[in-house]
């Protein structure tokens, strides 16, 4: 069996290096950052809605953070839309969500921001996990002096962009999640210790693939996150992991985004520090990174854990909630969607469930988010 999979492996590696390189689409764009991905394709963000924020204070003092600012129409905007993106993505993992948004010609701003490590920010200089990027989310987002917002969260986002917001809860107008938990993960089914394989879940990834190859796993598993055998995952995840080495992936392509994003050993070794904290997601994680010492964010996931159904739940501010869940995965099997419903109770006519989705449910379900958003804002019957 291992002999066919390498077998496989070295034919579409070959086939595939054989074959010309596709056109570069870059956009139009004066980098401000030392980011790795030099050649974002011309939809990375809607045009001249380009920013850069200088990170005031903190750990990353002085980087520089790459977000757009887009309001669609020249009215005033109805309504604002902060999208918060996880690991191993960028901001351009909501562009379906953002074009169904711009397309529906309703006048709302649109704001998006990489996270340092990711997509056009700086790289990283030590190995951050959400509360580091929620610091320096919280510092955008009083910048920008957003209120009435409606925020919109997967994956690692979830407690990145809840953490930061969580501090000034007033901010929030609405929630939708998708494919995330602040909460601690339920020990049941799909775990990240058994997920997508059983001997090589995602958790152990991090200590088995070399840091040059990083950007080509995240190049496969977000832009193909449909559920798949052993023989499929192994065979594709191999196959990028060489194409990103020997820079074969097409620029303009979105798994060239995710891919050359981490294509630095700062960004490699950052992102990956979120994928071996997965064990451990919503139980609070501790390690010690070798530039700040001991790192530990048991407190700051059990202050999200007490204040959001007090602050935003019933009982609280009782904003409107909606969930989207992909369940071939652990941020999607049922026991995490009990989990947002029994904190967040308004949740529960507003949740949708696809079994043949994964954990990258954005990357399918864009245009059905786009009409909740409205919905969540009367902006859509």
């Amino acid at each position: 069996m291992v002999k066919k999979i390498f077998a496989s492996i070295m034919i579409i590696f070959f086939c595939v290096s054989c074959a010309s390189e596709a056109d570069k689409t870059g956009m139009n764009l004066i980098l401000e950052s030392n980011t790795p991905l030099h050649d974002p394709p011309n939809d990375y963000c809607p045009q001249d809605s380009e920013r850069w924020f200088t990170i005031p204070e903190g750990l990353d003092a002085g980087k520089k953070m790459f977000f757009s600012d887009h309001t669609v129409g020249e009215k005033e905007p109805n309504a604002t839309v902060v999208f918060v993106h996880g690991n191993p993505e960028t901001s351009y993992t909501y562009r379906h969500i953002r074009d169904a948004l711009i397309a529906s010609g309703e006048p709302i701003r649109l704001i998006a921001m990489d996270h340092i490590g990711f997509g056009l920010s700086d790289q990283a200089t030590f190995e951050m996990v959400d509360m580091h990027h929620s610091t320096n989310l919280l510092q955008l987002i009083r910048h920008l002096d957003l209120t009435e917002v409606t925020l919109v969260v997967h994956d690692w986002g979830g407690p990145i962009g809840i953490g930061a917001f969580i501090q000034e809860p007033d901010r929030i107008r609405n929630l939708l999640v998708m494919n995330t938990t602040i909460f601690p993960m339920p020990s049941d089914g799909i775990t990240y210790t058994n997920y997508p394989i059983t001997w090589f879940s995602w958790s152990i990834t991090p200590k088995i693939v070399p840091n040059m190859f990083w950007g080509g796993i995240a190049g496969y598993v977000v832009s193909h996150a449909s559920p798949q055998g052993t023989f499929t995952f192994l065979t594709n995840a191999s196959k990028y992991m060489f194409l990103h080495a020997a820079r074969l992936i097409p620029p303009g392509s979105p798994e060239y985004v995710w891919a050359e994003s981490l294509r630095t050993a700062n960004n490699a070794k950052s992102s990956k520090r979120q994928v071996l904290q997965t064990p451990y997601w919503g139980h609070g994680y501790q390690y010690v990174d070798a530039t700040h010492g001991e790192q530990d964010n048991s407190a700051y996931y059990l202050n999200m854990q007490k204040e959001v159904p007090a602050v935003w739940g019933p009982e609280g501010r009782n904003i409107k909630v909606c969930g989207y869940f992909g369940q071939w995965d652990a941020c999607g099997k049922d026991s995490v969607v009990k989990q947002w419903q029994t904190a967040l109770p308004q949740m529960i006519d507003f949740t949708y469930t696809f079994p043949d989705i994964g954990h990258f449910i954005e990357e399918y379900k864009g245009e059905d988010m786009a009409t909740s958003i409205l919905k969540m804002n009367s902006l859509k019957n």
